[in-house]
């Protein structure tokens, strides 16, 4: 039995997917911590949206659709477990695009910019899951206000709120690495 829907949504569908991988990838790392389960979540997403693809108004935010989808997913498999989420760092692996871009770069900026993106990483994970969530769906998912309201089930008011509290211990608790390298850096130069 195969799957049939207009080429056109298949398409669009085929797009949007190719735009918000990533993205869907990395919010499924920030619910779950696992690699494993994460790569699960992406793909089980896919199988679903496309099996829903007739349901798909025309008009319809077709992101904010898959990341809610996958959020929809993860809720199920933690109901089914009744436990809470292993804790894994997020994805420090680099691309290999990525290296290559920053092969022509000073060393020393490679360093500092490495250093930088692990200390945010270790902070994101250091929020509470709520802030988390919030700060990875608009900062690495590229997701507006109202598209993480879709997705959260919550009004744009209350995802600005969270969001804004969000940056602001994210804020406090890099703040803190800032300060003791800055005063690192001003020791050695005095």
């Amino acid at each position: 039995m195969g799957v049939t829907f207009p080429p056109e949504k298949r398409l669009c569908l085929s797009q949007v997917l190719d735009e918000v991988f990533d993205g869907l990838y990395g919010y499924a790392m920030v619910l779950s911590r696992d690699r494993t389960e994460a790569e699960d979540l992406v793909q089980e997403t896919c199988v679903r949206a496309i099996q829903a693809i007739e349901s798909l108004r025309p008009g319809s935010n077709v992101k904010s659709w898959l990341f809610t989808i996958l959020r929809n997913i993860w809720l199920d498999r933690l109901r089914q477990r009744r436990a809470a989420p292993k804790i894994v760092e997020l994805d420090v692996d680099e691309s290999t695009a990525e290296l290559a871009v920053e092969a022509s770069k000073d060393p020393h900026a490679l360093y500092v910019s490495k250093v930088e993106r692990e200390q945010v990483r270790e902070a994101i994970q250091q929020l509470s899951e709520e802030f988390r969530e919030i700060i990875v769906l608009r900062e690495y998912g590229e997701l507006s206000y109202q598209e993480i309201a879709s997705v959260l089930g919550c009004p744009a008011g209350t995802v600005m709120s969270r969001l804004g509290r969000a940056r602001s211990k994210l804020r406090s608790l890099l703040s803190g690495t800032l300060r003791i390298r800055d005063r690192g850096a001003k020791g050695a130069a005095e």
